[in-house]
């Protein structure tokens, strides 16, 4: 597993250097619950992949974010190299899971930048699960 962790303000961003096959949960990557507090309610996560190079994608990319707080509406937005692939409103509960289109991230990779940017919006202030919460992209 080789994945840089950087953390800002409402903004979590993973720098993959190769491509890990399987589930990787939060906690896998590095983030901890504390790192997971969003008092706003926006989320911000961004997984860099410009540096993995030749990797083929898991046939259904699954992103699953679980929550402390039961949540009455939650609206998330995906963008792979600016262009957005998803947008879905979730409905009541402690976790969102959003599966994207593994043709769609092919179809838009370039040559080096490669960046999916998934924005969440909770109507109140959220706690992320870092072990129940996971990333599933490479085979």
């Amino acid at each position: 597993m080789s994945q840089l962790v950087e953390l800002n303000q409402g903004e979590i961003k993973v720098n993959f250097s190769s491509a890990t096959s399987g589930k990787l949960t939060f906690k896998d990557l590095g983030i901890n619950n504390e790192d997971l507090s969003f008092e706003g309610g926006l989320v911000r996560l961004v997984f860099d992949f410009e540096g993995i190079g030749e990797h083929s994608y898991f046939q259904m990319p699954t992103v699953s974010i679980a929550y402390k707080e039961e949540m009455g509406e939650t609206h998330w937005q995906c963008d792979f190299n600016e262009e957005t692939i998803l947008d879905k409103t979730d409905h009541h509960g402690h976790s969102t899971i959003i599966l994207l289109n593994r043709d769609k991230l092919s179809k838009l990779e370039h040559h080096h930048k490669n960046a999916l940017i998934v924005h969440g919006e909770f109507p109140k202030p959220v706690h992320i699960l870092a072990e129940e919460s996971y990333v599933n992209f490479f085979n």
